[in-house]
């Protein structure tokens, strides 16, 4: 059912946890199946682009989930703000070696929580 890349990021996830500094906190779920995840972005500055310096996450719900939510965090971490705002549900899927059709939505909800962080920073970002 699902692949051994998937059981790995659900038996050991990478980058668990709440950030307390973080700069920025997306949050996105599913009423329907009862996902929630938070993504938590630190930002710096670095020749003139906005670097994802660190991420973290918190997960609540199924396998596929918390995979997802972990495998996004690879996925964006040392990217610009702009770079990670274009990962995709499918980039995320892809990367795990699949999901099954039926916890497909998981992908689309760490993106989704991913690219709210990224606009809750751009939304509390100063005008330079």
């Amino acid at each position: 059912m699902y692949s051994d890349k998937v059981l790995d990021h659900f038996k050991n996830p990478r980058n668990m946890g709440e950030m307390k500094d973080a700069d920025a906190c997306g949050e996105y779920g599913n009423p329907i199946c009862g996902d929630l995840m938070f993504i938590y972005i630190k930002v710096d500055r670095r020749n003139g682009k906005d670097i994802i310096n660190d991420i973290s996450f918190q997960t609540f719900g199924c396998a596929a989930a918390i995979a997802t939510s972990s495998m996004i965090t690879e996925l964006a971490k040392g990217k610009t703000l702009e770079e990670a705002k274009t990962i995709t549900r499918d980039d995320i899927a892809n990367s795990l070696g699949g999901l099954p059709p039926q916890k497909l939505h998981c992908s689309n909800l760490a993106a989704d929580a991913l690219h709210d962080a990224i606009e809750k920073y751009y939304s509390k970002k100063e005008p330079q």
